[in-house]
């Protein structure tokens, strides 16, 4: 076998899964075809780098053998919206780096997984039919996507097409010519593309608006008028043309501004969704662009896809606190990342307690719930037998305040400490828990320490927050127990707990799984958090590890841990909170909370 006989099976054998690891290996082109359709062979057709002054290769030519090269992005075990890239070149080269690669990057930093895709360039040297030569690549390469969505973690739903100049001519070609069957595709998975993204693309081929290189590249000098208008895709729109976002500049002197006019236009005709962005200047190739007003196309297409439901908007963290003795009500904070955090409206209180005996606002938990709304459960005295509720649409704006008296029934009851609530998605329900002491139960962990205090966690459940289940055990682990947390898990629900045992000296937290909301509860496991006294953990999961943030309540200060391969490594050096931080909880938020919270 010859080299480059070696080198082609080699791929092959990448391709048909053999080496099933070889797709986790980001960046590593695939040949597109097992078999080329229509392919004629030549030897002297060889591929050909193009480099800039510097050496850069920038670009190919010559293009035979078709290939994808993945820039796979991971988000937690969530399905990714993914895009085939084209770049552009006249159909006679590929711009591979500008219009390709960084363009692939780029929507990795917005969560899109995107696949470059070198196209064949029309050639009869190479092809029996080369006006369908890339039409084949690309309803093949939005097939592959589809038939691989699992092993990618694609969403099948979720796959589009974006093209530069010439690509995209190719793009809004496979976005109006899907039902074409320009060969056999063996099965009945779609080609049509779910949305379209055409930056100064080439979309006709009549004359007086098309590129010129680019027609005589695909359909050759002496193209017939059925021909010429067969491509003209600004003709080929229908109602199931995919939704498409368009990007152009005025004065683009290669590929005429009407081309994405005439475009949009067919699809406004067609009632196809559509949003296109006409620049004053810029000029025609300006890629992600670096001057001019077209450098805002990127961050208008991020808002597209999320105003489309394609991707979701971006997030941040939030982070509810106390301080003092939460007499004054509801503090927050925000992070990007997840290790510092600032607090908003200048740590002034969003919201001042008005309900139960005290009046106090301690251990905020806030959650979102299905029904879009987040709901705050609180500490609302030493001595009470219920707790304080509220819920709003922005964190800014709160609904009339109310008193949960979950511990009215229990005549002993010392207290209602600590609230937290989460919701099960499954069961459409919320699940509010807390501890409390109830004078004459579990005595044999009864001790003359911490006042007697003697705590276990007790729970409701709800699903309008107007009816509730009768108040219930649901953690008895043999100790004084406190500060329960609890969040979906990969199996289940796990949960994050504090020893509040002081006789041997425990202080520190611990965790418990179950495979339901409402246990029961595991045994808990060894202590998570080193040599200091803990209280208060809330936690999230960042890049697929949980972060653990609890309140060093005997030094004054917030520390956390980290899950890795090994077990809990403290990272309390690593995080900064805001000065008197107390007992809180942390949730992830869209962008635009964070924007509205900003502005307070």
């Amino acid at each position: 076998m010859n080299k480059n006989k070696k080198t082609l099976f080699f791929g092959l054998v990448l391709f048909l899964g053999i080496s099933i690891n070889s797709f986790s290996q980001e960046n590593t082109a695939f040949p597109l075809w097992d078999k080329i359709p229509g392919a004629i062979k030549n030897e002297k057709h060889v591929e050909n780098s193009r480099l800039d002054a510097n050496g850069n290769v920038t670009g190919v030519d010559k293009v035979s053998i078709p290939t994808l090269t993945p820039f796979l992005v991971s988000n937690n075990n969530k399905k990714n919206a993914a895009v085939v890239v084209c770049p552009g070149g006249g159909y006679s080269h590929l711009a591979m780096d500008k219009e390709g690669i960084k363009v692939a990057k780029w929507l990795n930093s917005i969560g899109v997984s995107a696949f470059v895709l070198k196209y064949r360039l029309p050639s009869d040297e190479i092809m029996k039919d080369k006006n369908v030569g890339p039409l084949q690549d690309a309803q093949e390469a939005i097939r592959v996507l589809r038939k691989n969505a699992a092993k990618w973690n694609l969403d099948e739903t979720k796959i589009g097409i974006i093209g530069f100049s010439a690509g995209g001519h190719l793009a809004s070609t496979a976005s109006t010519h899907f039902l074409d069957k320009v060969y056999d595709s063996k099965g009945d998975i779609s080609a049509r593309p779910d949305f379209s993204v055409l930056i100064y693309p080439v979309i006709s081929m009549e004359d007086g608006i098309t590129h010129n290189g680019s027609k005589v590249s695909l359909l050759g000098k002496t193209a017939s008028a059925d021909l010429i208008a067969k491509y003209s895709n600004e003709k080929q729109v229908n109602e199931n043309t995919p939704p498409t976002f368009l990007v152009h500049a005025t004065d683009d002197r290669a590929v005429p501004v009407e081309n994405s006019i005439n475009y949009y236009l067919a699809l406004k005709k067609n009632k196809v969704p559509a949003e296109m962005h006409i620049y004053e200047n810029g000029g025609h190739g300006f890629g992600l662009g670096n001057k001019g007003t077209n450098t805002d196309w990127s961050a208008s297409l991020e808002h597209w896809l999320i105003a489309n439901k394609i991707i979701a908007e971006k997030s941040a963290y939030i982070f509810s606190y106390f301080k003092g003795n939460g007499e004054d009500g509801l503090h927050l904070a925000y992070s990007e990342d997840g290790y510092k955090w600032q607090s908003l409206k200048n740590d002034a209180s969003f919201l001042t307690p008005e309900v139960g005996k005290d009046k106090l606002m301690r251990d905020p938990c806030v959650i979102k719930g299905g029904d879009g709304l987040y709901h705050m459960v609180w500490t609302v005295s030493w001595t009470d037998k219920g707790i304080g509720y509220a819920s709003s649409k922005d964190l800014i704006h709160w609904s009339k305040q109310e008193f949960l008296p979950v511990m009215a029934h229990e005549t002993g009851t010392r207290n209602t400490w600590a609230p937290e609530i989460t919701y099960d998605e499954a069961n459409k329900e919320y699940m509010i828990y807390w501890a409390t002491t109830v004078d004459g139960k579990f005595t044999e962990t009864q001790s003359t320490e911490e006042k007697g205090y003697n705590h276990r966690i007790y729970y409701t459940t709800t699903k309008d927050f107007k009816t509730y289940s009768p108040t219930k055990l649901l953690y008895e682990p043999g100790f004084n127990v406190i500060d329960s947390s609890i969040l979906k898990d990969d199996k289940g629900f796990i949960m994050f707990l504090k020893d509040e045992t002081k006789v041997p000296v425990q202080k520190n937290l611990k965790v418990a799984y179950s495979d339901k909301l409402t246990g029961p509860y595991s045994k808990a496991s060894a202590p998570i958090t080193g040599n200091y006294w803990a209280e208060g953990p809330t936690a999230i999961k960042i890049d697929g590890q949980w972060i653990v943030y609890f309140d060093k309540y005997r030094d004054h200060k917030y520390g956390a841990v980290k899950q890795t391969a090994t077990g809990w490594e403290d990272i309390s050096d690593k995080v900064v909170f805001p000065a008197g931080t107390r007992h809180g909880t942390v949730i992830e938020v869209p962008r635009s909370i964070l924007s509205q919270l900003l502005k307070e």
